[in-house]
């Protein structure tokens, strides 16, 4: 669907609550990365008592990554995975339990390593290969309560730059020619990493949003997200910055690595694709967005808001990022996690 910002009503439990039934919706904001999914947990975590006022609970990367989903996803040739994985499942159960009983109505789940991570994607030069599985697992452990996800997707040349960037940034190599190629090669694209999640929860309302709309006005997505009117967000945020040329050759000299694998230039971002690859990319994107406004083949619904400018965002550097606040969403004991 494509438009002005729709006005979403909540449903699902909201709407039996009303009639007395304790019934709680679970909404995933999967990213994707590179996407501002860490601005969007920064603005949810400073407005988590006004969402819980609301009926709305959330669990963001420093409760999801401190064991909740360990054993969900086994590692190849991990000894007892499907037994790792039932406790993994239990687990979850347990703490959506703990939340009905709680009074909520509706649990925000936003983590973007669910339907893989970067290193996944550049280690099978190809965008989120196994969103497909990792999502039916996602999908058993919480047993069928996943109502709405929410997924932001971004043009492929600034996504896979965004993501070399971050990952040699984190220690990665730096990825040669070869790979680079196949990469821009590949025919993979936002639809069939939508198709694949559609497979994975056929009953599940899927929404996606252009970074290029959504950038910068994570008030806009926490409400697509939940249908309930988010605080604006009016502090200039932008986490998780992706490092610049600069930045990376230090970093590539620190650690031994030969510098010159990136271009000499004093300032602004990495862009390891050449114009013919680049215009591989670009054409992928606007497939897809052909796709998404031709109706998805009625597996997701599309929100563009072309009546909205997301706000600029301030220039210089923005240093509060995931350590930030670490410790302002509070942490319960999780039953079952050792």
């Amino acid at each position: 669907m494509t438009g002005a910002f729709p006005c979403i009503w909540p449903m699902g439990a909201a709407g039996f609550a009303r009639l007395g039934q304790n019934i709680m919706d679970v909404i995933l904001h999967l990213g994707a990365h590179r996407c501002a999914s860490t601005t969007f947990q920064s603005y949810v975590r400073d407005h988590l008592e006004g969402l819980r006022r609301d009926g709305t609970h959330f669990w963001g990367p420093f409760r999801t990554r401190r064991g909740l989903f360990e054993g969900l996803f086994p590692a190849a040739g991990m000894m007892h995975a499907a037994k790792a994985q039932k406790r993994a499942e239990g687990r979850v159960q347990l703490q959506l339990a703990h939340l009905r009983r709680e009074g909520a109505l509706q649990l925000l789940v936003s983590e973007e390593n669910l339907i893989g991570t970067c290193r996944h994607s550049l280690k099978a030069r190809k965008l989120y290969p196994a969103i497909g599985e990792r999502m039916a697992r996602i999908a058993s452990a919480f047993d069928g309560q996943i109502t709405r996800v929410v997924l932001v997707v971004r043009g492929h040349d600034l996504w896979w730059s965004s993501a070399m960037a971050y990952a040699v940034g984190r220690g990665h190599s730096v990825l040669g020619a070869d790979a680079v190629q196949q990469i821009s090669d590949s025919p993979r694209g936002w639809q069939d990493v939508i198709t694949d999640l559609s497979c994975a929860l056929p009953d599940t309302k899927i929404i996606v949003l252009p970074f290029e709309r959504a950038m910068g006005r994570p008030d806009h997505l926490l409400k697509v997200a939940t249908g309930f009117d988010a605080p604006v967000d009016d502090s200039a945020r932008w986490l998780n910055k992706r490092p610049e040329i600069p930045r990376l050759r230090e970093l590539l000299h620190e650690r031994g690595s030969d510098p010159n694998l990136l271009p000499d230039e004093p300032e602004g971002r990495w862009q390891p694709f050449n114009a013919t690859q680049l215009a591989q990319l670009q054409e992928r994107y606007l497939d897809d967005l052909f796709w998404l406004e031709a109706g998805a083949d009625g597996l997701a619904t599309y929100i563009n808001d072309p009546q909205g400018s997301g706000q600029n965002l301030a220039s210089g550097e923005f240093t509060r990022g995931n350590g930030y606040d670490i410790g302002q969403e509070h942490q319960r004991p999780m039953a079952g996690s050792g």
